[in-house]
């Protein structure tokens, strides 16, 4: 890494006088004396000033940073409240060593890039292990609520970086944020595993027990990464007060090595089970070998596919495969795909109640099973029952409203905003969702529901998303025991009381998903022939109708409205193959 600015030459350049830190506050700062076990970094120490690749928003000069030597790395805090940035100031801050333990205290902040003074406290109590892991948490208080604590790590390679048991990647020489839970960026586990040029690898690692916002900021330099390991506090919940998780920083041998530990930590945690033993999973879901994703109709209302139509389809399903080793997934069966969120009631348009009554009783005399989509996190404000649930709508930890609008569905080519983002967690929301999805369950007799965006859970001011979708998944099955539930995009926690998650993940780890749940393919699959997504907003893609040995996730296909009449022959191929595929896994 870029060498290291001593305090000796820090005080010796001018830089820690009272001119430099401004004529407001630097009194005290300058006549006293920083503990001689910091180093007087800044937020520009060791890293590209201007950056050389793509950049990240930061502070347009040097923010304070005195920074403790710990093992193998070199260690400073940055603390963000509701209203300002602080840093720790060394003229207050000790550092007591015993043996493997140091302890960090600080009694006075920063405000202002130091040039002002404020109360406020931080203590970190990190160990260090044999192997030089390092391993820390961190304690703050000010005297306005604070919003998230900054680790800032030191003495790291620049390397390729694996996020979340991910392919690993050359973030080159740009500035990259990673978050958990994150729906987007797909940070399943709050884990980064860094592989130097040279092959050591470090594991840098929130050991959780309740699922909290968390991010991994790399920001590089000519020798090595400048690290940011940021806890953010429960917006829900906030006080002048903030403890992190324990943080872990670590070589190791290799990335089974790395990852391993954290890994092994998450299932303890949430208590994961095995999916040899889990007893949500019923004998149904441990037999499928494919995955019918038959697509009903668009947010437009373009129907691909009505109730008659699916049935048909089923039927002839029926004479290439067993039905007992087939799921069958219906996105939008209750009509306009998002729209029509959160009625959830079958579609005149599409048969009716009558419609879908008689499709899911036919499906099941020939021994399919029926899991139909519901929306965990949508609701479109233009209908009169969300005046129900209006108070379970998102807002993040800064006051600020998200909503659902992400999405061009009309391709006026800009999102649309009419759908808020609902919060779980908040009882009139989930009770809402709760009880279409029981009479859903009650009155139609499917075999499983699937809860769109589940792993989304966004950091916000009134409730805990991850709890509240505990919760309800925990009510459903009381009321309708053997009726499990499915989830998109899991994050590690949710393996815990969901069974089946709609894509895998962590590919450089496969058995930390899947020796707990199963996984098939995503809705937004091509289907054969143009390569129709169906009521995914993504449009076309193109179709691989390989199904490789050693997949992962269960073959699934989509089948929108030309699937079944014009590309037949691709689906009985497909089916086939689905076969095989399930005889192989057997064995």
């Amino acid at each position: 890494m870029a060498p290291i600015v001593t305090r000796r030459a820090f005080l010796a350049s001018g830089a820690g006088t009272a001119a430099a830190l401004g004529a407001t506050g630097a009194t005290a700062t300058a006549s006293a004396t920083p503990s001689p076990d910091l180093r007087l970094l800044t937020s520009r120490t060791g890293v590209y000033t201007p950056p050389r690749g793509e950049a990240a928003f930061q502070f347009s000069f040097d923010f304070p940073e005195a920074s403790v030597q710990v093992g193998p790395l070199l260690v400073g805090f940055r603390v963000q409240t509701y209203e300002n940035a602080y840093a720790i100031d060394p003229t207050v801050t000790r550092v007591v060593r015993d043996g493997a333990h140091v302890t960090l205290t600080c009694d006075g902040l920063l405000w202002a890039g130091g040039q002002e003074k404020a109360p406020g406290t931080l203590v970190a109590d990190f160990t260090v292990e044999a192997d030089g892991t390092v391993q820390w948490t961190v304690k703050a208080e000010a005297k306005h609520p604070v919003k998230s604590i900054t680790t800032v790590v030191r003495g790291l390679p620049r390397g390729e970086v694996s996020v979340s048991g991910q392919d690993f990647t050359d973030l080159k020489d740009d500035e990259k944020s990673f978050e958990y839970p994150n729906f987007f960026q797909g940070m399943a586990t709050p884990l980064a595993v860094l592989k130097g040029a040279d092959g050591r690898h470090y594991a840098l690692s929130a050991r959780q027990t309740a699922v909290r916002t968390c991010r991994f900021f790399f920001q590089p330099g000519p020798d090595g990464y400048r690290v940011e390991l940021i806890h953010e506090g429960e917006g829900w919940a906030k006080a002048t007060s903030l403890t992190t998780p324990p943080w872990r920083v670590g070589p190791a041998a290799d990335y089974a090595a790395a990852a391993g530990p954290h890994f092994a930590h998450v299932e303890k945690a949430y208590g994961i089970p095995p999916l040899a033993t889990r007893p949500d999973m019923p004998a149904w879901m441990r037999d499928v070998d494919l995955v019918l994703s038959i697509h009903g109709a668009h947010w437009t209302g373009y129907i691909f596919n009505d109730y008659a139509r699916m049935l048909e389809i089923l039927r002839w399903a029926a004479t290439q495969i067993d039905p007992k080793r087939v799921m069958v997934f219906l996105p939008a069966w209750d009509g306009r795909y998002y729209w029509n969120y959160p009625l959830y009631q079958p579609d005149p348009r599409m048969g009716g109640v009558e419609g879908f009554q008689r499709l899911v009783i036919q499906a099941r005399k020939l021994g399919f099973r029926l899991v139909p989509m519901f929306g965990t996190n949508s609701a479109n404000r233009v209908w009169e029952e969300f005046k129900q649930f209006a108070d379970a709508t998102t807002e993040r930890v800064d006051g600020d409203a998200f909503d659902l609008n992400w999405v061009d569905w009309d391709n006026d080519r800009s999102g649309e905003g009419w759908m808020p983002f609902m919060n779980l967690g908040v009882a009139s929301w989930r009770r809402w969702l709760t009880e279409r999805i029981s009479a859903t369950i009650r009155q139609f007799g499917v075999d499983g529901y699937f809860l769109d965006i589940a792993g989304a859970a966004v950091n916000n001011t009134k409730a805990d998303m991850h709890e509240g979708t505990r919760l309800l998944v925990e009510e459903l099955a009381r009321r309708h025991p053997g009726i499990p539930p499915v989830g998109e995009m899991l994050y590690d926690a949710q393996m815990a009381f969901i069974p089946m998650s709609h894509v895998t993940r962590y590919t450089l780890m496969p058995a930390a998903c899947d020796s707990h749940i199963r996984n098939y393919q995503h809705l937004s699959r091509p289907a054969p022939g143009r390569g129709s997504t169906g009521v995914h907003e993504a449009g076309f893609g193109h179709y691989k109708p390989e199904i490789l040995p050693t997949q992962r996730a269960i073959p699934t296909i989509t089948v929108v409205d030309d699937t079944f009449t014009q590309e037949r022959a691709a689906m009985a191929d497909y089916i086939r193959q689905a076969k095989a595929w399930g005889d192989a896994r057997r064995k």
